[in-house]
């Protein structure tokens, strides 16, 4: 047991620190620094950036900069693919969190999103050229640089478009003039196509009526042709890969065009010797950082529970709900998996219009989150009394010391997080599933979030280990059987969704394209979450620590990677 329990924790810190390592060597390849940035926006409101600087780039050799902005409910790290590579080719890179997310002062959308504030701060830099100023945003984030653009029509000389539009109810109309020498980089695939270009596909934006209007033509763009004039601002080119929304984060096509965008429209990089694309081995090793996190948290599970403190908490399942699997363990499991993705959609919906952003609960995707987790809560419970298990019960334990067990195990993790952002300058992530330290104002709103999330895990808990564990499964079938009821659902139900999307050109639920985008994440975090429970579950015997532990692991990540639009 205590070999077990140190193997696990030694795994857990080697791959955090492995991770880590590579994610940092990456990001800094060819002497890049980085600084994280705060500055003052409009109306006083506090912005944060990642700020990329190239070795070239100094106060006697300013170099050219590009202000990069991710989209809704992302922060600055999900534009790092982009950053890394023009920061490689001698680009001072400002990778803004938008106002309202990651670091940046509430509310979301206010001040132009914090574009035109941080265009002013990377132009206001004495490392950077003031005349070669470029603008890159993905989806929100385009509209974020073209609110900059507005603001300072003669401040930059480019700006790439990635799964963005003009117009669209959040930004100027596009004309053949303005913006100033702008690519269209818009996936095949894009869920978005309707509301950015008003094309029902990602493939046809280059039949868009209002893409056409900016390019100053009346027929079909073709992709790649370069539109206008670079010296007189009216450049134009459209690219579409074969990706999805936030597939372009992904796409080494969509940054490929961006770098070769700024080399064409802006003066002054440093490319000799520099080729091909390495940041998505940065995006390698904040993963293996992500799966250390969890595999350190099941460690310290197993090794906490020794020290004499938790002693009381230490124990085996006392009994499973089912000898073996039969008809009606699977038509529960069938219906545990599908009703949470049934409910999905309609539940976000409803919450949205009952439980609005506000100052109590500032964050409406999250307050989407626990309408949806709380109903899920007591539907669980309900299947369990219609469809009753075998047997099953459970040690009773002090919720004292669960409590007390729960956040000395949330700590270690957390402690685990800070370390690599003060050393490395990262978080844990893959892509935009990502896990963030919390500011003081985030840590204040997510205490208002724990105790629905606490209904839902004691719910939960009580529902798979007392309704679902079955006495003749090995540990392995234990973890594999606790992930597939959890996340089985959602991927099954995704998977037809991208089906859909890759053989039509579009979702299943057309209509629904940021709340599927949104429940990519359950899948992996789903996964976490059963992994965490099951392991607590196992050495407890109770679902009431692993309930705690992931109700502060989960609060945590959602409040930290969502967007806040209410103060």
């Amino acid at each position: 047991m205590k070999q077990s329990a140190a193997r696990t924790l030694i795994a857990g810190c080697v791959l955090v620190l492995v991770g880590s390592l590579l994610a940092h060597w990456v990001q800094t390849s060819g002497g890049t620094r980085i600084e994280d940035v705060r500055f003052t926006g409009d109306n006083g409101q506090t912005l944060s950036a990642l700020l990329y600087i190239p070795a070239n780039a100094s106060a006697d050799s300013p170099a050219p900069g590009v202000l990069a902005v991710h989209g809704y409910i992302n922060s600055r790290e999900v534009q790092s693919g982009f950053a890394i590579e023009l920061a490689r080719r001698g680009y001072v890179v400002l990778a803004l969190d938008q106002s309202g997310h990651g670091y940046s002062d509430a509310p979301a959308f206010s001040n132009g999103f914090g574009g035109p504030a941080a265009l002013r701060y990377l132009r206001s830099l004495d490392i950077v050229d003031p005349d070669n100023i470029g603008l890159e945003g993905h989806s929100m984030g385009g509209w974020t640089v073209l609110a900059a653009a507005a603001a300072m029509p003669d401040a930059y000389r480019s700006m790439v478009l990635q799964g963005s539009s003009t117009g669209s109810g959040r930004a100027l109309p596009g004309t053949p003039d303005w913006p100033r020498n702008v690519s269209v980089v818009f996936a095949q695939y894009d869920e978005f196509a309707p509301l950015m270009w008003e094309v029902p596909r990602g493939s046809d934006v280059a039949d868009s009526e209002k893409l056409q209007a900016m390019f100053g033509v009346d027929d079909a763009i073709q992709e790649g042709r370069v539109y206008g004039s670079v010296p007189a601002g009216t450049a134009r080119v459209l690219h579409n890969p074969p990706v999805t929304h936030p597939g372009n984060h992904l796409s080494h096509a969509s940054i490929g065009h961006t770098v070769d965008w700024f080399q064409l429209t802006l003066s002054g990089a440093q490319t000799a010797g520099v080729t091909g694309q390495i940041w998505f081995f940065k995006e390698i090793g904040t993963l293996l950082a992500f799966v250390g996190f969890v595999v350190l948290l099941c460690g310290a599970i197993k090794q906490f529970i020794q020290f004499p403190t938790f002693a009381g908490l230490s124990g085996a399942p006392i009994n499973t709900a089912w000898t073996q699997r039969n008809g009606k363990w699977w038509l529960l499991a069938a219906l545990s998996m599908f009703i949470p993705v049934a409910v999905f959609y309609p539940v976000f919906s409803m919450a949205a219009s009952m439980l609005p952003a506000s100052s109590w609960f500032p964050q409406s995707i999250t307050n989407q989150i626990i309408v949806w987790a709380v109903l899920n809560g007591l539907l669980a419970t309900a299947l369990g009394l219609v469809i009753k298990a075998e047997a099953v019960s459970f040690k009773s334990v002090s919720w004292f010391a669960a409590a007390r067990f729960a956040l000395a195990i949330v700590g270690v993790g957390y402690l685990a997080l800070l370390l690599a952002d003060y050393f490395f300058l990262i978080d844990f992530r893959f892509w935009f599933v990502g896990l963030k330290l919390l500011s003081l104002d985030q840590f204040q709103n997510m205490l208002i979030y724990l105790p629905p999330l606490l209904v839902f895990f004691l719910l939960l808990g009580r529902a798979l280990h007392g309704g679902l564990s079955v006495s003749s499964d090995t540990v392995r079938q234990q973890y594999l059987s606790n992930a597939m009821v959890l996340a089985g659902g959602f991927a099954i139900f995704l998977l037809a969704q991208y089906i859909s999307l890759f053989t039509r050109g579009l979702l299943l639920t057309p209509a629904e394209p940021l709340n599927t985008i949104v429940m990519i994440q359950f899948v992996p975090l789903l996964v976490i979450i059963s992994t965490i429970s099951t392991c607590a579950w196992r050495h407890t015997g109770s679902y009431v620590p692993g309930a705690l532990i992931n109700t502060m692991f989960v609060g945590w990540y959602i409040v930290a990677g969502q967007a806040t639009q209410a103060v």
